[in-house]
């Protein structure tokens, strides 16, 4: 699959946060217990989402990916309220890290925080790479 174009070290940078992300997420998810986890790990989703669409669209101003990252998150959050997401995790075990099971509210302020975070960051991060580059 060819990638649109995008500065190699972009897409690199983007890859191994998604990566590292996923991983925190995981680990935070399985092995530290506690509602804040949760939230934290909730909130990870979301910038993993804004990564990974980052990655794909390279041309998408940061604030449309952060609501879009805040979109696809409380989609599926609030598709937890059909049921569907629940059942389907009986069938398929896995599905639960993906689709999770039961709403809560306080998880789509954990989804805006993330969405956030992951905007004001990738800010951040392109305005130091674009100082440290020279004329």
């Amino acid at each position: 699959m060819a990638f649109p174009k995008l500065s190699k070290s972009r897409r690199m940078a983007l890859a191994i946060a998604a990566t590292g992300v996923a991983v925190l997420g995981l680990v935070i998810h399985f092995f530290i217990p506690g509602s804040f986890a949760n939230l934290v790990s909730d909130a990870l989703y979301t910038v993993l989402v804004y990564l990974v669409l980052a990655l794909f669209l390279p041309h998408a101003k940061r604030a449309w990916l952060a609501l879009a990252a805040f979109g696809i998150s409380a989609a599926i959050e609030l598709a937890q309220l059909t049921g569907v997401p629940e059942q389907l995790a009986v069938s398929f075990p896995p599905s639960r890290l993906l689709f999770g099971t039961t709403f809560s509210a306080l998880d789509l302020v954990a989804y805006a925080a993330g969405a956030g975070v992951a905007w004001f960051a990738d800010q951040a991060m392109s305005a130091r790479w674009r100082a440290a580059q020279p004329e």
